[in-house]
């Protein structure tokens, strides 16, 4: 009867104490605050590289657009990759062994074969499968580049991964698709990769 009355009694105290409440109540909400935390700064990572890569990726096709690449003289695959990771500003420092580029020419006036080339499946991504080709004055080229991000927050990796289960990578990718000037060719084209 005594031990009764001495749970009851302690039950009645511990109902109505008030210390340490904010404590438990912080301690039921604090696993879903930061997971929404962290997932709010992953998301921001991704549209950043994001930006960046988009940024990069405009800017050096630009010289394929105008010409400048192709009468420069550095016509390959990695010579396109250096000018879009030199424009990579705060991932340019690893960026070389994980951006990929893809650029394809099509016929002058084939826009519907142009509009029609589907991006890699981020699931499947092989960078052994992709073309380079800046064509010549006048042609249609599309340019992808890709750049594999590596998520940090374990829990949202299964929402924000896309390069399969269990990599926790990102894919990345930047289109830019244009025409390109009628530009003095002196240089020598390589074969159309389409």
């Amino acid at each position: 009867m005594a031990l009764r009355k001495a749970r009851t009694s302690f039950l009645r105290r511990f109902s109505r104490a008030h210390r340490g409440a904010a404590a438990v109540e912080f301690a039921f909400i604090a696993f879903p605050f930061l997971l929404l935390l962290f997932g709010i700064v992953e998301l921001a990572m991704v549209f950043v590289v994001a930006t960046t890569l988009e940024g990069a990726t405009d800017s050096a096709s630009r010289r394929i657009r105008t010409g400048e690449f192709q009468t420069s003289g550095a016509t390959s695959k990695t010579d396109f990759r250096d000018l879009v990771c030199a424009r990579m500003s705060w991932l340019a420092g690893g960026c070389a062994a994980k951006l990929v580029v893809d650029v394809q020419t099509f016929a002058v006036g084939d826009y519907v074969t142009a509009a029609g080339s589907t991006p890699q499946n981020p699931t499947t991504f092989d960078p052994l499968t992709t073309c380079f080709s800046a064509g010549g004055p006048g042609d249609i080229v599309l340019v992808r580049t890709y750049y594999p991000w590596t998520l940090f927050t374990p829990l949202l990796n299964s929402a924000l991964q896309n390069m399969g289960t269990g990599t926790g990578k990102r894919l990345v990718s930047a289109v830019a698709a244009f025409r390109n000037e009628p530009y003095n060719n002196d240089a020598t084209v390589g074969a159309k990769c389409t």
